[in-house]
């Protein structure tokens, strides 16, 4: 199964529909096989007095709740139509988050075939019901959540019409960027075994190096967010690659799979031509008379091409000489 690259402008569009088309032309260009937008309604996703997240203070100097933030980058429904288009001309699939209940009614709307359940809303029964309901694919984020809290969200999304071969759990760490040492890589692996999903990774730390870590630990997607310039304002712009650095990481994935092969250990044709180059046959250590013994004192095994191959050491010790060989000559029996 082809890893499915996954890359995330979310809001670093910064609510202008200029730039957001200009990062679907930057990750198509990338080959990245989708381009994820959020979808909201800030009135219905936040309370007008809750202050910005830390990382958002970072970020943001000039906004204090993030009610204010989020309204800037509020994309209208005109504007995700016009995106879709470009995606579909660009030849790149379009994903979007919705974050509250009016959003997957209008991504539903807009035909969307897989909804994108960001990790703040793995607890949140109704959203989860009415997601559940459509009966569509389903990628779920787990970052913040215990195994509890997925377990959950996996019973509520099933109960209400979707099956559980529908859903991929993405892991993840929602720190912006988060630490290295705190990303935990092997829960790909361990969320596979639990809950007996595909899995793959929603990458929110700096650089490429633990996609293509989390793509060897068997990840089918990827999720790395990026953007045209780190140093727009914005709350994500810092911790997102830059186009060539998104491009630089699809083809590095892209290397990763053909290294991966398959679930198998057997020698390749091209390896076998070298092979009498370089496994060991049993040679003379030093002159052998007709009727002596071989044993580890007269024999020995080097490289040499031909004759009796090492793995019969066994078989050729205690035997008797048949012929005299000169140091260095190929043992015959």
């Amino acid at each position: 199964m082809k890893t499915i690259i996954i890359a995330e402008a979310g809001v670093n569009h910064n609510g202008s529909l200029k730039l957001a088309l200009k990062l679907v032309d930057y990750a198509a260009k990338a080959k990245a096989d989708f381009i994820k937008f959020q979808t909201y309604s800030t009135n219905e996703l936040v309370q007008k007095k809750l202050k910005l997240a830390s990382y958002q203070k970072k970020n943001i100097k000039q906004v204090s709740s993030q009610y204010k933030l989020l309204k800037k980058y509020e994309l209208s429904e005109m504007y995700h139509r016009k995106i879709l288009k470009r995606c579909r001309i660009k030849k790149i699939k379009f994903l979007s988050s919705p974050f509250d209940l009016k959003s997957i009614d209008l991504l539903h709307r807009l035909k969307l075939r897989i909804f994108k359940i960001p990790s703040g809303e793995i607890t949140n029964v109704p959203y989860l019901k009415k997601i559940g309901s459509l009966k569509k694919r389903i990628i779920l984020s787990t970052g913040m959540a215990n195994l509890n809290e997925i377990q959950s969200a996996i019973k509520i999304l099933q109960k209400n019409g979707t099956k559980k071969k529908q859903i991929t759990l993405l892991h993840c760490n929602t720190e912006y960027p988060a630490n290295p040492k705190k990303l935990n890589l092997l829960s790909i692996k361990f969320l596979k075994e639990k809950f007996k999903l595909v899995t793959g990774y929603s990458d929110h730390s700096e650089g490429q190096l633990a996609s293509l870590t989390a793509v060897s630990l068997g990840a089918k997607i990827i999720e790395k967010h990026f953007t045209l310039n780190k140093n727009l304002r914005g709350p994500d712009h810092k911790s997102s690659l830059q186009p060539d650095e998104l491009s630089s990481l699809v083809k590095n994935i892209r290397k990763i799979e053909l290294s991966l092969g398959k679930k198998s250990k057997k020698p390749y044709k091209g390896e076998l031509i070298n092979l009498k180059f370089i496994r060991k046959y049993i040679v003379a250590k030093k002159k052998i008379k007709k009727g002596e013994r071989f044993s580890a004192k007269n024999i020995t095994t080097k490289r040499s091409g031909l004759g009796i191959p090492s793995e019969k050491w066994e078989n050729i010790l205690g035997k008797k000489s048949k012929h005299n060989f000169l140091a260095d000559e190929n043992i015959k029996i």
